[in-house]
């Protein structure tokens, strides 16, 4: 990559770089949590547009792993003495284990991929709306889970005492380092088998694409980040229920893919962005306000009839997203190269004709 090409990357990491350095100290907390947020729902948003927008496989149970994500991550940093009040039937490795938090998110999202390989096997075989009515019933597993196992969980109470690890730094980390995993995963041979599976699963069989291992490949991919989210959601809120991790946090994150666009990462960062900033800018005028003489009540719950609205006007009127499958480009389109003929090159063998030789 030549230095004019590799500049604005450059100035990229810069920009995160000096985020997550300074950015605690320099910005008011409550942009500093809305930038955290930001940045979690990035993480989620963005491996689920690698497992369903790439392949075509449209998943309703991804907050189901970070769900199983928070739950490892808070069980195996919560410090011991904590597990004997909250959690007193743990078994014995577990009662007296405490992690550091990187090692604990790494656990989280492997245990994700695993659980996600066991299910994707049968899963992804499925097509259309038979794998999104499967993964939907992933979720509703994974929540009766949760609720019904109080040794690990707590059952349907607050799971609380997770230490608040999460901070800016971390997250900025981690959104930098997803991306350019996913990038590097979504437009490589690899990723062009996941989006010729999602056009034309026959075609793709054809030219010796295998459907089942591509696609579950970016489905674990996909939860292991998610993992990944969970994780780092957890120790950000604390405190957290089964309830957290069910429909509500399923229609925002596939609003903020549908909103951008299924088959983009860019299409998915800038989905969590707008639907970002739109909920905190309808939160904080449920609350009621007056403009003049006109007064407006309290309307409790708007954010989530908007974000449902806004749901249903994307699938209608642009079903492909904002950006569709396009990426942005921090740098203009690449200079068209001149047409070589294909193949190797041959000898010239056509006869020569000098001007007295014409015919």
């Amino acid at each position: 990559m030549t230095v004019a090409r590799a500049w604005p990357f450059a100035l990229v990491a810069l920009a995160l770089l000096l985020l997550a350095l300074f950015g605690q100290s320099l910005l008011p907390s409550y942009f500093e949590r809305v930038l955290m947020l930001m940045g979690i729902q990035v993480i989620a948003v963005s491996s689920l547009a690698l497992s369903s927008g790439m392949t075509g496989v449209f998943s309703l149970g991804h907050v189901g792993f970070l769900a199983l994500g928070a739950y490892s991550s808070g069980i195996l940093t919560l410090p011991v003495s904590s597990k004997a009040s909250y959690l007193p039937d743990l078994p014995g490795f577990l009662a007296r284990l405490e992690l550091p938090f990187l090692p604990a998110t790494l656990i989280a999202g492997l245990i994700c991929a695993g659980v996600a390989y066991l299910i994707g096997l049968p899963l992804m075989r499925l097509n259309g709306n038979y794998v999104a009515v499967a993964t939907m019933g992933f979720l509703i597993i994974v929540n009766v889970v949760l609720v019904n196992a109080e040794t690990f969980t707590r059952g349907a109470r607050t799971f609380t005492g997770i230490p608040d690890y999460t901070n800016l730094a971390w997250v900025v980390g981690w959104v930098a380092l997803t991306l350019l995993i996913l990038s590097r995963v979504a437009y490589s041979p690899l990723g062009r088998a996941m989006r010729a599976t999602r056009e034309d699963p026959i075609a793709a069989q054809g030219v010796g694409i295998r459907i089942l291992p591509t696609r579950l490949l970016a489905f674990c991919i996909g939860a292991f980040f998610a993992g990944v989210a969970g994780a780092l959601y957890a120790h950000y809120l604390t405190s957290f229920s089964p309830a957290t991790f069910y429909f509500t946090l399923t229609v925002t994150q596939l609003t903020m893919l549908v909103l951008g666009g299924q088959g983009s990462l860019s299409g998915a960062t800038l989905g969590v962005v707008l639907v970002a900033v739109l909920s905190e800018v309808l939160r904080n005028l449920e609350r009621g306000f007056s403009l003049g003489p006109l007064t407006v009540p309290a309307l409790f719950g708007a954010s989530q009839v908007a974000l449902g609205l806004l749901f249903i006007l994307m699938m209608v009127l642009r079903p492909q997203g904002l950006l569709g499958a396009r990426e942005w480009r921090l740098i203009g389109p690449a200079k068209p190269r001149e047409s070589t003929p294909a193949g190797p090159s041959t000898p010239d063998t056509s006869p020569r004709f000098t001007p007295e030789e014409t015919p």
